[in-house]
Order: C-alpha cells, then structure tokens, then sequence
C-alpha cells in the first residue's frame, strides 16, 4: 500500500495551502499551534485518525484540514488525507490532482488497488480523492469497509486526517464519528451560529464521538485590517457557551 510516485502540487489552488505558499506566515504559525493543542488534548491515547468537520458548508473544514495535514508531515510523520465528503469534495482540486477513482471507488468494489486513489503530494503526505459521487454517501462511510480501510492506513501510516461533511446537512459524519480517534470542530466566525454549533455537538456526542476541541476559523485581527487567519485559541465549546 502507498507506492510512491512523482506528483506536484499545483501553485494555483483554489483553497489556499498558506502552509506550503506562505510557511512563515502568521496563519502557518496558528496551524503549528493548532497542532500542538490538538496533540496535548489526545495525550490520553495515541491518534492515529483524526475527522476534522464543521456545522455546516462553507466554514472552512477543508482548507482547515488540508493546512493540517502539511504541518503534520513536515513534522515528519507519514500522513494520509483523505477526502470523505463524497458529496461535495474539494480537497483533489485544492492538490490539483484527477478524480476519477478515490474512496468511494474503493468503498463499492470498484477498483483493485487502493493504490490507484492514494497520491504522494509532497514529502511525508499523501492524499486519498473523493472519488465518483456515490448514490449511497452515508452506506459506504459508514461501512465495515471503511472501518476496514482506516485500521489498514494506520499501519502503514502515522497518521490518518479525515475530511469529513458538515454534520448537520447529512449524516454522513455522525456515522464516521465513531471510526476514528479525534474529531475536531471547524467553527467559521461571522458565519456560524450558536445554535448549529450546539447541534453538530449533541449529534457528535450521541455518536460517541472524542471530540477534542473546535477551530475557530476567520478570525479578523485589528492589527491585520481584512486579514484572514485562525484565532491561536483552540478550546471546547462548552455548556457556558449555549
């Protein structure tokens, strides 16, 4: 599994990855942070799979869990990203790679080698594509398959980031939840709301999901007029909050 081959990333994302453009930019500081915090909050045991989702669209998840995944392998662990929104996925077009296999592929029976939907990008990381649109997202997520694929990757890898759906719109994540190590929370500032925040919560707990904090995403500095970055806070929503 994981056979290495030649692939550049594009330099033209429409996500930006200021982890690889910008390395020593205040937003690649915040994602060494953020690392670090997730580290400390998964002291209690080793994580080796990590679903990074949010509330609802358009707050961030992927951009979040793209510049993760960087900052991870240049620490030096072997890291695998995998993109299991299957309904609306971003991050092959984020790397500039093809789509035509990916985990839904596998997940259905459609293709031999896992190999084929996992591309070497950059140094220690990998990506794992969507895939084909699927008529049954939330069947193959939730599958003893998927569960088989996660256990396989983590032998072979040191780490395995999940970029899951929003959790309210489907219930693809909720079934995912339970799969993997860590779940972490993209929150988008000005956009997300309290009480969707609360929601995706309640249904991530009734899922027994370990959800290690939230991401603050969006945050604008007043020292940085129209900047764009993460807070370097990284919390828990708690009940204080509703």
């Amino acid at each position: 599994m994981f056979k290495r081959k030649e692939q550049n990333i594009t330099t033209t994302a429409p996500i930006n990855l200021t982890t690889i453009n910008e390395p020593m930019s205040v937003i690649t500081e915040q994602i060494k942070t953020i690392r670090t915090n997730i580290n400390f909050a998964a002291t209690d045991h080793k994580l080796r799979t990590l679903m990074v989702t949010s509330a609802m669209l358009g707050e961030g998840k992927s951009t979040v869990s793209g510049n993760l995944a960087v900052e991870y392998a240049k620490e030096g662990m072997q890291v695998l990203l995998v993109d299991a929104d299957l309904r609306r996925p971003t991050i092959h077009k984020t790397f500039g790679l093809k789509n035509h296999k990916g985990l839904s592929s596998w997940l259905a029976n459609q293709m031999d080698d896992v190999n084929d939907a996992i591309h070497p990008v950059i140094g220690n990381l990998f990506v794992m594509t969507s895939g084909p649109k699927p008529p049954n997202p939330a069947e193959l997520l939730g599958s003893n398959k998927m569960t088989e694929f996660l256990t396989s990757a983590t032998r072979k890898l040191d780490l395995v980031i999940v970029d899951a759906p929003p959790i309210l719109p489907v219930t693809d994540s909720q079934l995912l939840a339970n799969k993997v190590d860590g779940t972490v929370l993209v929150v988008r500032q000005g956009v997300a709301q309290k009480a969707a925040v609360r929601d995706a919560v309640n249904s991530l707990k009734k899922s027994q999901a370990n959800i290690l904090g939230t991401v603050l995403n969006d945050v604008r500095d007043s020292s940085h007029h129209g900047y764009y970055g993460y807070n370097s806070g990284y919390g828990y929503y708690s009940d204080e909050d509703k």
